[in-house]
């Protein structure tokens, strides 16, 4: 199955009605962390808008983090997140590699053991963000890549 990719970029502004994404005026050092929550915060943003419903968020157990779970006409998606402040957005969306990819696997294969749901209507997304200025450019990648059996 081809990806299919979604491109936007929103202002912190109208993201600031879901969340906490007011970051500090833009040049100022922000941490790793401070860029990642308001990453995440703007793609929360980004899903509701596209008709998604937050299910959960920074989903954590032993075999690893869940960034974003959300769900859409019955449908389970679990997301990545990759936020960036500079380069290329292609540069985040290539950080999804195998390794991390099979973690997410593992990690949603819990979740859905400890939620009592089967995985037969689910999928892996990618969505990266790139900080530019005042706006964020996001591209979400939906079917971003396939398990075998969770």
């Amino acid at each position: 199955m081809t990806p299919a990719f979604d491109h936007a970029v929103y202002d912190n502004q109208l993201l600031n009605l879901y969340g906490r994404v007011s970051m500090r005026v833009w040049g100022e050092k922000v941490t790793n962390r401070e860029l990642g929550a308001a990453g995440e915060d703007a793609a929360c943003a980004f899903l509701r808008r596209k008709g998604y419903r937050i299910m959960d968020r920074n989903y954590r157990c032993s075999q690893g983090e869940l960034d974003v779970i959300a769900s859409k006409r019955g449908r389970l998606v679990f997301c990545e997140v990759k936020a960036r402040s500079g380069g290329e957005i292609e540069e985040a969306l290539g950080a999804v590699d195998a390794k991390r990819q099979g973690r997410m696997a593992r990690a949603a294969s819990h979740y859905l053991n400890a939620e009592g749901r089967v995985a037969k209507d689910c999928r892996f997304d990618v969505i990266a963000l790139l900080k530019d200025g005042p706006t964020w450019k996001i591209v979400h990648v939906e079917d971003a890549f396939e398990i075998g059996e969770l």
